[in-house]
C-alpha cells in the first residue's frame, strides 16, 4: 500500500511540474497572489526575528539585575503633566542610597548630554557624553578592552579624563593606541585613560560604543547645570534579590524626597520587566496587523489558484476520463489535482522567498533583520498548505467525475 502510495505520488509530481512547463505565463501569473504572500510573510517574519534579536541583546547590555532610578517611567501609560511636574532627582539622593543600602553591589549617579567629540582633524558628531562616578563599571556589568576607568580620587575631583567606547576608538584612532591621547569633547579637553569593550546598540539603533564617559562633577560643571536632574542606576547583589532591592530603593527615596505615607511615589523606579512586557505588546500588535495583510494576499492568492484549478480540471476533463478508464481510482486523480495545486504554490513560495532575500538586506539598512531556516521553512509549508486548501475543491470535483461523460467531453 505505501509503496502505491508513493508511485502515485511520484506520477503526480510528474504530472504536475508538467502540466506547469506547458502553460508558464498562466502559471506564473496565477502563482502572483502567492507570491506577493510569501514576500509579505517572509519579510515579517525577518523584521520580528531581526527586532526579537536585537531586543534581546539590548536587555543584555541593560542588565536584569539593575534598577534605574528616574524621573519618567518605561513604557509610558501615566499621566504625562503629573510626572512633568515631578521634582527632579538630585546627586544628594543618590548620595543617601549609597550610605543606606544594604541589598546594592554598586550604585551610580547618571547625567547624558550629546556632543561633537574631536582628535585633531577627525570628529564624530552627536556623541553621548554620560557623566558617572568610578563604580559605573561594576553598576552596569561590563568591562575594559584595555586601559582603565577613571578612579574614585579622579571622579570626586572632577579631573579631565575620559573612557571612550569602543566606535570612538576606532574611528578617531584607526592605526595607533588611543590611551593617553587628548580628545575635545565638545569645547573640553579630556585624556583617554580606558576604552570600554563593544557591547552593540541598543534595539540595533542606538549604538552603545559610541559614547564618553566623564566624572560627574566634571561634567555637571561643563554640560549641564542640573536642570533636568539625573538618573541613579542601582545594581543588586544578585537576581534573587531584585525585588527586595527595588523595595529598599522605594523606601530610602520616599523618605529623602520627604513624601507622606498617603502620597504616590513621585519617582520611577524602572527595570528590564517593564521593557519586556512593552515590547512583548507592541510586537505582538505588528504581528497581527503583519498577519491580517499577509493573510489577505495569500487569500487572494488561494482563490487565483482555485480559479485556475477549476480551468485546468475542465480542460482536462478528457483525459480525466481516459485515466478513469483503465483503472485509476478517484485517490489517484484527487491526488493527482492536490500535487498539481500545492506545486505550483510552491513555485510560488521559492520565487517570494528569492524575492524576499534581497529586500530583508535592503531593510536591514534601516531596521535589524535575520533570515533563518525556520523563516524560509515556515514560507515554504504555508504556501504548500494554501496549495493544498486551494486545490481541494477542484481535485474533489475532478475525483467525482463520471467516466463515461468525461470521455464524451468535447
Amino acid at each position: 500500500m505505501i509503496r502505491l502510495l508513493i508511485g502515485e505520488f511520484r506520477e503526480g509530481m510528474v504530472i504536475a511540474f508538467r502540466a506547469i512547463r506547458a502553460n508558464k505565463m498562466r502559471s506564473v501569473l496565477t502563482a502572483v497572489g502567492i507570491i506577493i504572500g510569501i514576500v509579505s510573510v517572509t519579510l515579517m517574519g525577518t523584521a520580528i526575528e531581526g527586532l526579537n534579536r536585537a531586543f534581546n541583546r539590548s536587555i543584555a547590555a541593560i542588565g536584569a539585575d539593575v534598577l534605574y532610578v528616574q524621573k519618567w517611567p518605561w513604557g509610558g501609560g501615566q499621566d504625562w503633566w503629573t510626572i512633568r511636574n515631578r521634582k527632579d532627582i538630585r546627586l544628594q539622593q543618590s548620595r543617601v542610597l549609597e550610605k543606606q543600602m544594604t541589598l546594592a553591589r554598586a550604585i551610580s549617579p547618571i547625567m547624558g548630554a550629546r556632543r561633537t567629540v574631536k582628535y585633531e582633524r577627525k570628529y564624530i558628531e552627536s556623541v553621548i557624553v554620560i557623566g558617572t562616578d568610578a563604580d559605573f563599571l561594576e553598576t552596569v556589568g561590563t568591562d575594559l578592552e584595555f586601559g582603565r576607568f577613571f578612579t574614585a580620587m579622579e571622579a570626586d575631583g572632577g579631573r579631565p579624563v575620559c573612557a571612550v567606547g569602543s566606535d570612538i576608538a576606532t574611528n578617531l584612532f584607526p592605526s595607533e593606541n588611543p590611551i593617553g591621547k587628548t580628545i575635545k569633547v565638545g569645547a573640553f579637553a579630556y585624556r583617554i585613560v580606558g576604552v570600554i569593550v563593544k557591547q552593540g546598540s541598543l534595539l540595533g539603533m542606538e549604538s552603545l560604543d559610541n559614547r564618553v564617559y566623564v566624572p560627574l562633577n566634571r561634567f555637571i560643571g561643563q554640560f549641564s547645570s542640573m536642570r533636568g536632574g539625573i538618573q541613579i542606576w542601582v545594581k543588586a547583589l544578585n537576581l534573587a534579590e531584585v525585588e527586595n532591592a527595588k523595595e529598599e530603593v522605594r523606601g530610602i527615596m520616599r523618605k529623602v524626597r520627604g513624601l507622606s505615607p498617603k502620597q504616590p511615589d513621585d519617582f520611577a523606579i524602572n527595570q528590564q520587566e517593564i521593557l519586556i512586557q512593552t515590547f512583548n505588546k507592541i510586537g505582538g500588535v505588528i504581528a497581527a496587523v503583519g498577519l491580517f495583510i499577509t493573510g489577505l494576499a495569500l487569500f487572494v492568492g488561494g482563490i487565483g489558484i482555485m480559479n485556475i484549478m477549476f480551468v485546468s480540471v475542465t480542460e482536462r476533463t478528457r483525459e480525466i476520463g481516459i485515466r478513469k478508464a483503465i483503472g485509476a481510482p478517484k485517490r489517484t486523480i484527487l491526488l493527482q489535482f492536490l500535487i498539481e495545486s500545492a506545486a505550483l504554490c510552491l513555485v510560488g513560495g521559492l520565487i517570494g522567498i528569492a524575492i524576499a532575500f534581497p529586500l530583508s538586506l535592503i531593510i536591514d539598512q534601516v531596521l535589524p533583520t535575520v533570515m533563518p531556516l525556520s523563516i524560509v521553512f515556515i514560507a515554504l509549508v504555508i504556501s504548500v498548505f494554501v496549495g493544498v486548501v486551494s486545490g481541494l475543491l477542484p481535485a474533489y470535483r475532478a475525483s467525482r467525475l463520471d467516466p463515461v461523460d468525461a470521455l464524451r467531453y468535447e
